[in-house]
């Protein structure tokens, strides 16, 4: 016997194999305070089941494999220990600054994560390791074993160990944890070279933390559990289910906690490729739909793929987990109407407490599951095996009064209208999942698990276009199931720099070689034979100025070296156009990262039988008619699993029931079922005209929710392929690129979560494409431009764009628009703070035709390369925005496919305009009145003299009118702005104070018009320079405008946020001979504090608001010459108030180039500070420096040519936010909190 046990937020699920075959299962609920104890009440049930005591079935339980929350719980619920972090000096504060991540780009006023690990808690200690694994500075044990003593005073319980480099020479780590053991003997210790043996510090330390954090907790409760089974006489061990799908033992579980975050969900993908191999099915999509979300898995050739990193309550992960897609769609996902009058579903859930509506818990918003409830998909009297019963009347209540009756349908058009919303998104969520690894989910069967996804389930293949459904009869389950068919795994990874075309097959051999030994001598020490261990190898690779790796299996070590290498090759060229529709041949690839998975199957399972409790009884016939709603109201048989015969064909429509499951087959469906119980679901007419049940296709409120979904998970995935593509680190890493989705009037339609100045100029482009082209353009073509007077924003974004024909007729243009790293001119790097005129700043292309019908135009694209200082970098990056609009073009034309083009346009017309009332809306809630605010540019470099920008804000009804008439005229500068830009950044003003989310497209700036005269600043004639205007004068637009409707409406803006702190160097790197740009994103800036919330600390300037990055500094100094001395917090920077700004940062880097280097600067807030609002003070200006020779040099916010010799310090200091209301008003305990932290001088 065999048991599989999954913990639960709500029930923890057990499933139970015997010799004699097949399974049961039981659920009983959870107990969260100490889920041993729900753990062993279902135990006791089994026992009872069986009819032996709970010692006698544990003595004859084989084995048992345990996936649990604790560890996810842990950190959702912030309830881990109390951890300290160690690490290299200067760089205590990466943690904290999360690489300048804002997940939600429009949010200003959104809270902050939370550290893990307090900065007083967070060391610096003296070390220092190089990018090639030469010590710099040796370890300062003195310095540590002081501060080891500091740390027990504090009551720390755990310790995270983090130097930079470590994954290369992890000797400091490992003298760190020996002087560690004599201060705290029996502390958690977790070290990032064990953890994540990579580069890239910011997900090692990450990771590390989130280990230390979550460890001691999962430690508890496994040891107290082990102890518990000991008590009653069972003396095997527990193996614990890991992220990765594989098994481990309690020990290693407990030591790599980090591993088991995202455990239950790999058991589901465990389970469902399992069940999709019996019956033959190689690759599946997994879909497990739970009350709250439903999680999305690809299984290729019998496997779920697995990935690298994931993000989990704001902390980055990295470590083998597979790859799971979260929506927050599920059974109990809210209905609601936005103010545009468009239905919406989730992501917002009722949960268990107060529950649907229909639970009668109090729970007063309609769901998913009333909707199904109401439509005759579920029973009243049998929900959860006749446990529970459901009030349709309290469904009903609800979906009227807040659904039906405000989108003036009926109500069972409303609960229908659910369905096929939350249906849509969880289709879009299978499409964006399978297409970004280049996969057609058309060619993939579904495997449909968990409490609500048999009601969803066919509804969601149809409109994917997958023909088959599988339900297994442990669908309720199978996260449980799916654990006794997991392996005995163990994952290793080991950076490994080298370039392809020169690597030392025997030395790499040797690195994968010891990993394998490892593997194996854990598995042998688990009572594994050398004939049950499976090795694979494989390594993370990329072209060589990319940052982002493709995962490629390593070729039979046997072959000799030109054909291995040869091979490998290849296979990475073709794994790369799979994902991306394009090679780069001739490009270096990159190893970057090895990686050996070693593991051995547990034995086999036989499921075949029943997999329900030995006694099931629903209490009612065979086969009983209910009124169902399946586009129409109908008699629909309701079918027990149990009594369909095995192999028999069922027609829908029909509803089949079990215990737990509900499955609803619709007049497309036919099923069998075979003889492991699952349900073998076929679907048929696949091809929709896009009116889909009792709600007419068109402007419904259903249907525009459906394809405005559909339409941004289109130019998401566009930005997906850009960033992993790219060459640049300013588009790779730092991520200054956007994405967006035109129709054939230039109206936007649709745009990525990209720079938020970008987008509302990119309709701009596409005008100037259609009056330079006219007619002329074809099927194939596509168009680049970058000239700031005719369609772009400022020289370094180059703007592409491919036109999307169906049947000859232009119907939309799919656009991508980056900041490339150099476009010639003047200067380094883009920026040229000495230009006098546009000529001075860079090559300008006019709207240009790059692909001719579908061939490129190679001598243009070589002509535009010639005249760039990194021409490879230059066509690579523009291959990334050919290959991201070319996707789109694919995908567009599909979703034209399901719906006819005419019904399409009318849909979108329905988009925008209810995009347009819900921005009248909130416009209409705000007080009528003229608002003036003013904001003042430091200089243009020419001069000294402040340069203001006023806005005269106007409020009439339901319109806003933002005049910038009052505003300074053009000046000799590159500040400057074209309307394009002016436009987008004040509409991009407007999104931040919007009240609630409101989509970014045409219809978002209906009700706003902006006036900037010719002439001026903010609209200035040619050949003026306008190369920084994207930063200065577009943040000060977006103060201008603040300060102005401070007064109308104080909770909805943010003080002032700080302004761009940028330099950019050049030279030659001494280990390639290769010249270089390096552009500066480190030290982002704090954000402005807000109404009930503190400023954002290294978010950076408001215009991109968390949009770009700051750089690894260890990925910095592998590719670039420079050594990173700090990268940490800037105490005293951000403004004071009842809510203080984000604190600023500071970086101090060393030149280490061959021979003298070039370095401009161009930003802006040396002199001019972040303002504060409502008695809020300023926070600290920025300030730039160079020392050279001893000698410090205070720079200019904008300077050109400046020298830099080796040895040569670069210090940046980057302004703090503005802080909001008097600060005598702070909480005490706020005050408290900043002085022990540091943030502020005692």
């Amino acid at each position: 016997m065999r048991i599989g046990i999954d913990v639960g937020g709500t029930f923890t699920d057990l499933v139970v194999t015997r010799v004699e075959g097949g399974i049961a299962q039981f659920k009983t609920p959870s107990t969260p305070t100490d889920p041993s104890i729900g753990v062993f009440r279902g135990l006791a049930e089994i026992s009872e089941t069986y009819g032996v005591t709970l010692d006698q079935l544990l003595l004859d339980v084989e084995l048992i494999v345990h996936g649990t929350t604790v560890a996810t719980n842990t950190l959702v619920e912030r309830k881990g220990a109390n951890v300290a972090l160690i690490t290299t000096s200067g760089f205590r504060d990466l943690l904290e600054m999360r690489e300048g991540l804002k997940e939600d780009r429009y949010n200003l006023r959104m809270a902050s994560v939370e550290p893990l690990i307090p900065r007083y808690l967070r060391i610096g200690i003296s070390e220092r390791v190089k990018y090639d694994g030469s010590v710099h500075t040796p370890l300062d044990v003195e310095s540590l074993r002081k501060t080891l003593l500091e740390l027990k005073d504090e009551g720390v319980e755990s310790l995270a160990v983090c130097f930079l480099f470590s994954f290369i020479n992890p000797d400091h780590e490992l003298k760190a944890e020996a002087e560690i053991r004599k201060v705290f003997p029996d502390a958690f210790v977790s070290l990032s070279h064990e953890v994540l043996p990579q580069i890239k510090e910011f997900d090692r330390i990450s990771t590390t933390a989130l280990n230390a954090y979550v460890g001691p907790e999962l430690g508890k409760y496994l040891e107290n559990l082990q102890q518990r089974m000991v008590d009653h006489g069972d003396q095997r061990k527990i193996l614990i289910i890991q992220s990765n799908g594989g098994s481990a033992p309690i020990e290693d579980s407990i030591k790599f906690a980090v591993r088991s975050i995202l455990s239950g969900p790999a058991g589901g993908a465990k389970g469902a490729a399992k069940v999709a191999s019996s019956l033959g099915e190689e690759n599946v999509i997994a879909l497990d739909m739970g009350g709250t979300s439903t999680d999305i898995s690809i299984i290729e050739g019998g496997r779920p793929h697995v990935a690298n990193e994931k993000f989990e309550a704001g902390w980055k992960i990295s470590v083998p987990m597979i790859d799971i897609h979260t929506l927050g769609a599920g059974g109990g996902s809210i209905a609601r109407v936005d103010i545009g009058g468009v239905l919406r579903v989730g992501p917002d859930s009722a949960g268990a407490e107060p529950g649907p509506a229909c639970y009668g818990l109090g729970g007063e918003d309609p769901t998913v599951t009333d909707a199904a409830l109401l439509l005759g998909l579920l029973d009243e009297t049998s929900f959860l095996g006749g446990k529970a019963s459901l009030d349709k009347n309290l469904s009903e209540q609800a979906i009227k009064s807040k659904i039906a009756d405000p989108l003036g349908l009926s109500i069972t058009d409303a609960a229908e209208g659910i369905l096929r919303v939350v249906s849509n998104s969880i289709a879009e969520g299978i499409r964006l999942a399978s297409v970004r690894k280049g996969l057609d989910p058309r060619e993939f069967s579904m495997v449909a698990f968990g409490g609500a996804a048999g009601i969803l389930a066919n509804q969601v293949a149809r409109e994917v276009g997958i023909h088959k459904v599988l339900v297994p009869q442990a669908a309720p389950v199978l996260s449980a199931f799916g654990m006794l068919t997991s392996e005995l795994r163990y994952d290793f990874s080991q950076a490994y720099s080298s370039g392809l075309n020169v690597l030392d097959l025997e030395k790499m051999t040797s690195r994968l070689r010891i990993m394998e030994k490892q593997g194996k001598d854990q598995l042998r020490e688990n009572g594994v034979t050398d004939e049950e261990i499976n090795v694979e190898f494989s390594a993370d690779m990329r072209y060589l100025d990319q940052i982002y790796e493709v995962t490629v299996p390593i070729p039979d070590l046997g072959l000799d070296g030109a054909r291995f290498k040869e091979e490998w090759a290849d296979n990475f060229h073709q794994r790369f156009e799979e994902l991306y529709s394009y090679r780069q041949s001739d490009q270096e690839i990159r190893l970057v990262t090895l990686r050996v998975t070693v593991s051995a199957p547990l034995p086999e399972i036989d499921d075949s039988g029943s997999t329900g409790n030995p006694v099931v009884d629903l209490d009612q016939d065979d086969a009983v008619l209910r009124q169902v709603y399946i586009g129409s109201w109908e008699s629909v048989p309701v079918l027990k699993s149990d009594s369909i015969p095995i192999g028999q064909k069922i027609r829908g429509p029909a509803i089949i029931e079990s215990e737990f499951t509900t499955v609803v087959l619709n007049q497309f469906n036919e099923v069998t079922k075979n003889s492991d119980g699952t349900l073998i679901i076929r679907l048929e007419d696949l091809v929709s005209d896009g009116s889909e049940g009792g709600v007419a296709a068109g402007s419904d409120p259903v249907t525009l929710s459906v394809v405005e979904n559909r339409l941004e998970s289109i130019a998401i995935e566009m930005m997906d392929v850009m960033l992993r593509t790219s060459m640049s680190q300013i588009l790779n890493s730092s991520r200054d690129f956007s994405t967006a989705i035109l129709d054939s009037k230039c109206r936007l339609i649709a745009q990525g979560e990209g720079i938020p100045v970008h987008v509302s100029a990119l309709p701009i482009a596409g005008e100037a494409i259609l009056n330079t082209f006219g007619d002329d353009i074809h099927p194939g073509d596509m168009f680049a431009l970058n000239d700031p007077y005719n369609g772009g924003s400022h020289l370094p974004d180059i703007t592409v764009i491919k036109p999307v024909f169906k049947n000859g007729e232009l119907l939309f243009l799919s656009v991508n628009r980056a900041h490339h790293s150099d476009v010639g001119g003047a200067t380094h790097g883009g920026y040229n703070p000495s230009a006098t005129e546009i000529f001075h700043e860079g090559l300008r292309i006019p709207p240009l035709r790059i692909h001719d019908k579908g061939r490129p135009r190679d001598d243009l694209l070589a002509m535009l390369s010639a005249n760039v200082r990194l021409p490879e970098n230059f066509l690579g990056d523009l291959n990334a925005q050919i290959g991201s609009v070319s996707t789109a073009e694919r995908r567009i034309l599909e979703l034209v496919d399901h719906y006819d083009a005419g019904t399409l346009l009318d849909i979108i017309d329905g988009i925008l305009s209810a995009t347009e009332r819900q921005v009248r809306q909130f416009i209409s809630d705000w007080p009528d009145g003229v608002f003036k605010g003013e904001s003042h540019i430091d200089d243009d470099g020419f001069d000294s003299k402040m340069i203001p920008i006023r806005a005269e804000v106007t409020i009439k009804g339901d319109t806003m009118k933002i005049d910038l008439s009052g505003s300074s005229p053009q000046v000799t500068g590159f500040i400057n702005s074209v309307y394009a830009n002016t436009r987008s950044i004040a509409h991009a003003a407007i999104m931040y104070l919007a009240p609630y989310d409101v989509a970014k497209n045409e219809g978002s700036m209906g009700p706003l018009t902006v006036i900037a005269p010719r002439g001026l600043i903010v609209n200035a004639n040619p050949p003026a320079p306008v190369c920084m205007s994207t930063n200065h004068c577009a943040e000060e637009i977006i103060e201008a405008v603040f300060k102005a409707l401070a007064n109308a409406v104080p909770a909805a803006v943010n003080a002032g946020f700080s302004r761009r702190l940028r330099y950019a160097i050049t030279g030659t790197d001494p280990r390639t001979g290769r010249y270089f740009i390096w552009h500066f994103f480190m030290a982002r800036g704090g954000g402005g504090a807000s109404s009930g919330n503190d400023g954002w600390t290294g978010v950076g300037e408001v215009n991109v608001a968390g949009g770009i990055r700051s750089p690894s500094v260890e990925v910095t100094e592998e590719r670039f010459p420079l050594f990173v001395v700090n990268h940490e917090l800037r105490p005293d920077s951000a403004g004071e108030g009842q809510w203080r700004g984000g604190l600023g940062a500071e970086c101090e880097i060393i030149y280490e180039g061959e021979g003298g280097a070039l370095m401009n600067t161009a930003g802006d807030g040396v002199v001019v500070p972040p303002f504060g609002l409502f008695g809020g003070s300023p926070g600290l200006p920025h300030r730039y420096s160079l020392v050279s020779k001893g000698e410090e040099r205070v720079l200019g916010s904008k300077e050109t040519g400046i020298p830099v010799s080796p040895g040569d310090h670069i210090i940046a200091l980057s302004s703090g936010g503005g802080g909001y209301g008097d600060p005598k008003k702070r909480d005490e305990n706020s005050l408290i909190w900043d002085d022990k932290n540091g943030y502020v001088s005692s």
